[in-house]
């Protein structure tokens, strides 16, 4: 059987869609339309009923939800790219990076930027809607940045985030990054480096052209 991938283009779900693709791995891709509401309908929720994405559903119908499990489920099950390093304190500090980009660039940042609406309460005037948005908006962009800086504090000059090998928190990173600079964030000096240094790949460059990008 044959890897089943549930994403939609250009979003945490390209990180994804770049570890499937640099460890070769067959898989069918099913494109979950969010602006639609694919990711609500009866069909989607059976097999991931937070109607979130990226689902991976495995060879024997198990559906993987959640950007690190997937992620480190590849890295473990398909070793030979060393997506994860063996070192425990390495493999340690991966996940560390991956579960801060997910859960705080992301989860905190831009869902402020892309879905605001969701930090709102209901009810509310048009013209107090839109002042309110862009407090949120705004708010975002901080937790956005500041995030960022942490995060270049930590990283190598002109290398991968732990250095030489590319690993599942590179993966992670490069689409925040992408993120910001498609929102017209400034990215830090090293995060922009990261940055450049991953797109460059190409089997990066490869999937965005899949997903759309040029």
């Amino acid at each position: 059987m044959t890897l089943k991938f549930y994403m939609t283009p250009g979003s945490c779900s390209t990180g994804i869609h770049i570890l499937l693709e640099e460890l070769d791995l067959p898989f069918e891709v099913t494109i979950v339309n969010l602006p639609a509401g694919d990711h609500l309908k009866p069909a989607y929720r059976a097999l991931n009923p937070k109607g979130t994405i990226p689902t991976l559903v495995l060879d024997d119908g198990q559906a993987l939800t959640e950007f690190q499990a997937i992620a480190y489920w590849l890295a473990r099950s398909y070793p030979r790219k060393r997506l994860l390093p063996d070192d425990p304190l390495q493999a340690a500090l991966a996940l560390e990076l991956m579960d801060y980009v997910v859960g705080t660039v992301h989860g905190q940042g831009f869902t402020r930027i892309f879905t605001t609406d969701r930090y709102l309460p209901a009810g509310l005037t048009d013209n107090h809607r839109e002042a309110l948005q862009s407090g949120v908006q705004a708010r975002g962009r901080e937790i956005v940045n500041e995030a960022l800086a942490v995060i270049e504090s930590r990283l190598p000059d002109a290398a991968y985030a732990l250095g030489a090998d590319f690993t599942i928190a590179d993966a992670a990173l490069f689409y925040v990054e992408f993120w910001s600079d498609k929102t017209g964030l400034t990215l830090p000096p090293r995060c922009a480096a990261h940055y450049q240094l991953v797109r460059n790949r190409p089997v990066v460059q490869r999937v965005l052209r899949e997903e759309g990008y040029r």
